[in-house]
């Protein structure tokens, strides 16, 4: 992963450095947990520096309620909530999007998903960049790429994607956490999950078409996992197009994830309401300023973390989650950004053959944790065991003084695909 951060240090037109957070491990093209900021738009874009799930993301839905109101109830959320979200690999949802259908929610993200009434107007607000990219051209995304999502909006897939019902352990910055409405006690649901299979594609077929043009632009790379093309390049801009309908789809399925949740705390809780405290993208180009300068941000595996900006890094399935604050210090050091969670330290093959996941699913148990998953293997490949300590993870964020501490939050529920 070091030797790619090497690698990522050479694009055109990179300013200052490229970047390494401290969940930093080996990637496509760029390591996961790097950013690089370029010049706009003299410099380039490269699909490697977003990664294949565009806008894999995260946010924080918070309740009214304590752990103590909610603890009994544990094993029925766990049930109702696998019964009621699409997870798995390729599993499609209850929606099927039309062709002029798909396209808007391309075009619209989250405000389509208010528009057909699955989400408040106050959630908008709560989204980075208000859940929708404006720089859509939804003709640069193919046909492919549009088939693969059709059925996919509002499903969780799978891998290290999950929704978790927590409780806040651990209040540690008062003002913030109140700025926050956060509590001690207090219940949560976290959801993680991206574009699915629409985004997929979106990253595969322009990875192609990058490396076909390189002799084109004369782009002579360290790897060729960096394909890239300049940015007001035709094949810069197509992709800048794509990846913003890619990332739009993203937040609308994200939020149309909030529905199913929210229906079944409906049913399992009445009128307590679940409100969203942020959303933030993990995975994601964006044009944005520094210095008076304006620069194309590649985030992969990296978290915007502007000031006075909730920041989510979730741990795994067995330890803590942080929520955080954005420090100023950041937009000097970091381009705004921090790290998205603890990281791999052990591939999901290796994972997959050293852990027992009917074991591991019983630890967790005796640790007061419910899971359920789609797949035992995908159960194992995403033990606690195959990450970094994420408390060490954060604390170096903090150290750097790029986010501060607001709350730390314990799994009790986890739904996996």
């Amino acid at each position: 992963s070091l030797e790619q951060l090497v690698n990522v240090a050479v694009l055109p037109e990179i300013q200052k450095y490229a970047l390494a957070m401290p969940d930093i491990h080996e990637g496509y093209g760029f390591p996961i947990g790097g950013v690089a900021a370029v010049s706009y738009p003299e410099g380039v874009i490269s699909p490697g520096g977003i990664g294949y799930d565009i806008n894999c993301g995260i946010r924080f839905l918070k309740s009214t309620l304590t752990f103590e109101e909610t603890k009994g109830q544990c094993g029925n959320l766990s049930h109702s909530l696998f019964k009621e979200i699409p997870s798995g690999v390729g599993k499609g949802g209850k929606i099927k999007l039309g062709t002029a259908e798909m396209d808007k929610v391309l075009q619209n993200g989250a405000e389509w998903v208010l528009e057909q009434g699955y989400a408040d107007k106050q959630d908008l607000k709560n989204i980075e960049s208000g859940g929708r990219l404006r720089e859509v051209d939804v003709s640069c995304v193919s046909d492919h790429a549009k088939k693969r999502g059709r059925d996919q909006l509002g499903t969780l897939g799978a891998g290290n994607h999950f929704v978790e019902v927590d409780t806040v352990e651990e209040i540690l910055d008062k003002q913030w956490a109140e700025k926050f409405g956060l509590f001690q006690n207090q219940a949560g649901v976290l959801v993680h999950t991206g574009s699915r299979g629409l985004g997929h594609q979106v990253a595969t077929d322009y990875i192609k078409i990058m490396v076909a043009a390189l002799e084109k632009h004369k782009l002579n790379l360290p790897d060729r996992e960096l394909a890239c093309a300049p940015f007001d390049s035709e094949e810069g801009k197509n992709y800048f197009s794509a990846m913003a309908g890619a990332a739009n789809f993203a937040w609308a399925n994200r939020q149309m994830l909030t529905w199913h949740i929210r229906n079944v705390w409906k049913k399992i809780f009445g009128d307590e309401k679940l409100s969203l405290l942020y959303d933030v993208a993990h995975n994601i180009a964006k044009i944005e300023e520094y210095e008076n300068k304006k620069l194309i941000v590649h985030r992969k595996g990296a978290t915007r973390a502007f000031p006075g900006q909730p920041v989510i890094i979730p741990g795994t399935m067995g330890t803590s989650s942080y929520i955080l604050v954005g420090a100023e210090k950041a937009m000097v050091e970091s381009f705004g950004s921090v790290c998205h969670g603890a990281g791999r330290t052990m591939s999901r093959t290796k994972a997959g053959k050293q852990v027992n996941p009917k074991e591991l699913k019983q630890q967790l148990e005796e640790k007061g944790i419910i899971v359920n998953a789609g797949s035992l293997r995908g159960l194992a490949e995403e033990a606690p065991l195959a990450y970094k300590d994420v408390d060490d993870v954060v604390n170096i964020v903090e150290m750097a003084g790029l986010a501060k501490k607001v709350a730390r939050l314990k799994p009790l529920v986890v739904i996996k695909g």
